[in-house]
């Protein structure tokens, strides 16, 4: 498995590269929301890849971040009918933030938009992925519809952390908000959500 490629952007195009690496260069297919982070041809590039083996081909996807790749096996791995071209042309039509608000808030129409995503392939990605997106998702999304400072980023931050570890949306809140009464404002996102793991039961 190639995990990630480091080298020299040699071509770019909004849906694919070409990188240089130590003299072998890799074609590699990208999303915009990738394309739109690489520096210029002949800058230093690292793109997260993903490797899909076919019958009659070695396909490499890359990536500028890890949750535009977490999102892209999330896609293809998991609901049914959605090969890594529909899932480049999601991540090319939202960001992970977006799109993960937009399931867990069953949304079909914002997701039937992205192009080669009909109604019914929208309504299966929300069928199929609502549980593992959850409200982790939806509190994400509607937290960067605006703009956090230092310390509501990192409430936000142990918020995420406990609803990941399946604490309810206001039981979340209340339990950062108890343990950044007690431990006060300088503790880190690990601290709060180890207080809060402490301080209440679900």
């Amino acid at each position: 498995m190639i995990a990630f490629l480091h080298g020299k952007l040699v071509d770019a195009l909004p849906t694919q590269v070409t990188v240089d690496v130590v003299g072998v260069g890799y074609e590699v297919l990208i999303p915009l929301s990738s394309y739109d982070k690489l520096p210029a041809p002949g800058g230093e590039v690292t793109l997260l890849t993903h490797l899909a083996i076919r019958e009659d081909a070695h396909v490499l996807y890359g990536f500028a971040t890890a949750a535009e790749r977490d999102l892209f096996r999330l896609l293809i791995n998991t609901v049914s009918g959605i090969g890594p071209k529909i899932a480049l042309n999601v991540l090319s039509g939202m960001t992970p933030t977006v799109f993960r608000g937009a399931v867990a808030g069953g949304d079909v129409k914002a997701l039937s938009r992205i192009s080669g995503v009909g109604r019914k392939t929208a309504e299966r990605i929300v069928v199929e992925l609502k549980d593992k997106i959850g409200a982790a998702g939806a509190w994400e999304a509607s937290s960067a519809a605006r703009a956090l400072g230092p310390e509501e980023q990192k409430s936000n931050d142990a918020v995420l952390a406990l609803l990941a570890l399946g604490f309810k949306p206001v039981e979340a809140h209340d339990a950062v908000r108890a343990a950044l009464a007690v431990l006060g404002a300088t503790a880190t996102v690990e601290e709060i959500v180890r207080a809060a793991l402490k301080g209440g039961a679900r």
